[in-house]
């Protein structure tokens, strides 16, 4: 999924978090202690180790038996364990969708491995067709209904015998276009395969927790790119035989500048601390 740096802040209190009490009972000639930190929900934290020996670093990709045991964790994973509730205004019908248009998103935690992201996407929010160069995406519906569209790159050859069009322009087979509702399976996508160019349509309020594995990252040549969908019988190849006959599942992709709606607000995570071993020491 993906995300920029320097995006303009908006108040926390416009998503909201489950709120907790962690306020302690005075006790008669004793002193106050303080109040416990929040406790990390055992799959959060499941999940977070789970990053650590999956993700290997750049230009790798998971094996087969990681990504099973990831997505596994992710399945069962719900919106308390990232502090989330349905019962927030943001879920609810006129919740803030006209004070906040713009697809919302907070950072989990991130590292040079991996990223875990929530996204927040009000009803009819779009986060626009893009790719993710080099990296293994898992998405988790957490809450919300969506449509997702997804795309791969056909062979590179055959995209490079199209017709004389624009130099941005290639051919892509259409690897989903189906409403998802939460609760639902996890979808992970790879540098190549499991529909790599995605977008995200909100048909209601949605949050949907993102595993990014490496990180978006300009100075890795991991930058994002935007592009526009095309159907395939708008350029019509004749060289391409093997796909004549499945017109509705191929399509052409223009790389285009960054749209306009894929600006987004970035807030402060307020949900349960994960706890990372290799910097703080637990008793």
């Amino acid at each position: 999924m993906l995300m920029k740096q320097g995006e303009e802040k908006i108040h926390v209190r416009k998503v909201g978090y489950v709120k907790r009490d962690i306020t302690k009972k005075r006790k008669p000639y004793h002193r106050v202690k303080k109040p416990p930190m929040f406790k990390t929900p055992r799959l959060l934290q499941k999940l977070f180790a789970s990053c650590r020996e999956t993700f290997k670093g750049p230009a790798t990709v998971p094996s087969p038996q990681d990504v099973h045991k990831l997505a596994h964790i992710l399945d069962n994973m719900k919106p308390e364990d990232v502090g989330l509730s349905k019962d927030l205004q943001f879920f609810k019908p006129g919740g803030i969708v006209k004070e906040n248009p713009r697809v919302t998103y907070t950072t989990i935690y991130q590292c040079d491995n991996f990223s875990l992201c929530i996204f927040f996407l009000p009803t009819n929010g779009v986060i626009p067709l893009h790719n993710h160069p080099g990296m293994t995406v898992f998405s988790k519906l957490l809450l919300g209904e969506m449509h997702i569209k997804s795309y791969d790159w056909v062979d590179p050859e055959v995209s490079h015998n199209m017709l004389q069009q624009s130099s941005q322009m290639r051919l892509a087979k259409l690897k989903a276009n189906n409403v998802y509702k939460a609760p639902c399976d996890t979808s992970v996508l790879y540098p190549k395969t499991g529909g790599n160019m995605h977008e995200f349509r909100a048909i209601t309020p949605c949050a949907v927790l993102d595993v990014i594995g490496p990180p978006y990252s300009k100075e890795d040549d991991r930058d994002c790119s935007y592009y526009k969908d095309h159907p395939y019988t708008d350029f019509p190849n004749r060289e391409i035989g093997e796909v004549k006959d499945e017109n509705d599942c191929y399509g052409w992709l223009e790389e285009i500048e960054m749209p306009q709606n894929s600006q987004m607000d970035r807030i402060e995570y307020m949900g349960p601390p994960i706890i990372d071993h290799n910097i703080y020491s637990i008793p």
